[in-house]
């Protein structure tokens, strides 16, 4: 039997207030995953984290300094999120943030794989260069910022236009991010490790750079030999053909390895499979 006190309807709204709270901070952060942002999040908490350990064992100092770290906080937190704030509020204002969009997620990266991997065939028997970098879990958008800003739907041929010989974006990489080019003609990193073999080029050292530096997955298509190319964490498969290439798309952008070990054993795989 239930007590006088006990308010149905009340713990009904508090429900629906902490579920509606949580599913806005959820939408939030899927706006800042793989960005900058996500990073300094990581940072706030490490602070809030000294700052109990301070409190717990008196450390005075630390606490002073953290307690003025979390006094300004909300509004260095305006200052360094403000271009992702920004491009919440877009979304919340296009009724985007809530929304999502008829096809599955699974389905638009069914749709990316084989817009590169039908772009990238056709260039390799043309011996069209290309480098292109699909942005995973860390953000790249420093270095989307160094090429022209694109934000257009992924398409083979719209991809395979860029890199045409003799157009004014055909030269460095193209960035690409949820079905979208987000940025061509971008500048990476060039990896300075001496164990790359003699006979490639900036391209590839470019795919290795970048692989180095962030959890993307660069590919490249030799202009010399037509050769395709996949690099990811400063490791790179070379001489791949169509299927092959879409294979490994499929073991990254679908995730379907749920372990790191068996994701390093699909990643490097049999050479002959």
């Amino acid at each position: 039997m239930l007590g006088e006190g006990f308010d149905f309807l009340a713990i009904i709204r508090i429900g629906v207030d902490i579920a509606i709270v949580w599913y806005v901070l959820y939408k939030l952060m899927m706006v800042i995953r793989g960005t900058k942002a996500i990073q300094l999040l990581k940072g706030i908490v490490v602070i809030i984290v000294v700052w109990a350990f301070s409190i717990l064992f008196n450390l005075q100092t630390i606490q002073w300094i953290t307690n003025q770290a979390l006094l300004w906080g909300f509004l260095s937190i305006i200052i360094l999120f403000q271009p992702e704030l920004r491009r919440a509020l877009e979304q919340l204002g296009r009724g985007s943030l809530f929304y999502r969009g008829g096809k599955s997620e699974e389905e638009v990266i069914e749709q990316t794989i084989e817009s590169i991997v039908t772009s990238c065939t056709y260039m390799a028997k043309r011996r069209i260069g290309a480098l292109i970098t699909i942005e995973l879990e860390t953000g790249t958008g420093e270095y989307a910022e160094t090429g022209i800003s694109i934000d257009a739907d992924l398409t083979h041929q719209l991809l395979t236009n860029i890199f045409t010989p003799n157009t004014p974006l055909h030269d460095g990489a193209v960035i690409i991010k949820d079905n979208k080019i987000v940025a061509a003609a971008c500048y990476l990193p060039l990896s300075e490790s001496t164990t790359i073999s003699k006979d490639l080029g900036t391209r590839h050292r470019a795919a290795m750079g970048i692989s180095e530096v962030t959890d993307a997955l660069t590919v490249v298509v030799s202009e010399e030999t037509g050769a395709m190319s996949c690099a990811k964490n400063g490791e790179m498969q070379r001489e791949l053909d169509e299927e092959r290439l879409a294979h490994i798309l499929k073991q990254n952008l679908l995730q379907i390895v749920k372990t790191p070990e068996t994701n390093l054993m699909n990643w490097r795989g049999k050479k002959n499979g």
